[in-house]
């Protein structure tokens, strides 16, 4: 699940904070970074966990109406069609999510406020008008509800975000990327699948857990090396004028560069450059552009650097 411009994302993060606080502590500092990588899969969970918490408030709700002093015909005979959704059903039955949320204590139990007012939002929704009246009765329809909801109604909302980025601190760059995952969770989910329905792994395989603490412990151990070729190839800028942001991300750059001999030059430097337009200033890419194009066509020149 986790891919590597979330991974890219986060080593920046984490050796920005490292040089921010003058530690000199290696790996305290990888740790914080496997830390914050699995932040990033518990949001994941968070999300799937917030589908069934959302039916399941909608039940209590419609409950509490029936038994009202007098309650009305439509309160004693609603509409179970949200709270009875097979996907939903499926969703909270599935073996590897509880075992997930168990074993790392994840709950909306104190957020119930905020996950009313997600209800709200769907109940109010065009979405729900449109399933609610629909006489298709299917997995595929219950599924598709969900995928519709999270995509137009949670993904992209400010309050949603505003939320969860206060939640926990290491989710402030991560939902939209994990947002997508969630989606792409429920668009594979299977009605045979039953509670056995794969989720999404943490990572795709090894070699990008591997890929995640390589970079990081290089763009460290050989920051120096990397910043003497930076500031060799900047006589042209005012370098007091540049910013740090900009020399740590072409370091981390150089450092995959240099590292990872069956990534791309120009993936590495596309990704990178997308990075500084969003960390840095509205110039940065370009700087960072022309530096960092300026160094490969040395290395290559001098032999150092063999890849494309």
């Amino acid at each position: 699940m986790i891919n590597r411009i979330l991974i890219r994302i986060k080593v920046l993060q984490i050796i920005y904070a490292y040089y921010q606080n003058g530690s000199n502590d290696l790996k305290v500092a990888e740790n914080e970074l496997l830390f914050s990588l699995q932040k990033s899969y518990d949001l994941y969970h968070y999300f799937l966990l917030l589908i069934i918490d959302l039916t399941n408030l909608q039940d209590r709700k419609l409950d509490s109406k029936k038994h009202k002093y007098l309650p009305f015909e439509a309160e004693l005979n609603p509409n179970m069609k949200l709270v009875n959704n097979r996907f939903v059903k499926q969703l909270a039955e599935n073996e590897s999510l509880i075992k997930y949320v168990t074993e790392r204590k994840l709950s909306w139990s104190n957020d119930m406020d905020f996950v009313k007012d997600i209800l709200d939002l769907i109940l109010t929704s065009d979405i729900y008008q449109v399933y609610m009246e629909s006489t298709e009765d299917s997995y595929e329809a219950d599924k598709e509800f969900w995928r519709a909801i999270f995509k137009k109604v949670i993904c992209g909302n400010e309050m949603v975000t505003e939320y969860l980025e206060d939640k926990s601190i290491y989710w402030n760059d991560d939902i939209e990327i994990v947002e997508t995952f969630a989606l792409k969770t429920i668009k594979r989910f299977e009605e045979a699948e039953g509670a056995k329905q794969p989720l999404l792994p943490m990572f795709k395989d090894l070699e990008d857990r591997s890929f995640a603490i390589k970079l990081f412990r290089e763009s460290l151990l050989h920051g120096s090396e990397y910043r003497t070729q930076i500031d060799k190839h900047m006589k042209n800028w005012e370098t007091e004028r540049i910013a740090n942001m900009d020399l740590l991300i072409m370091q981390i750059a150089l450092a995959e560069i240099m590292t990872f001999p069956t990534i791309p030059i120009n993936v590495t430097l596309n990704e990178y450059i997308d990075t500084a337009k969003y960390y840095s200033t509205p110039k940065s890419g370009v700087f960072i552009n022309g530096i960092l194009d300026s160094i490969v066509n040395e290395l290559k020149s001098e032999k150092i650097l063999l890849k494309d």
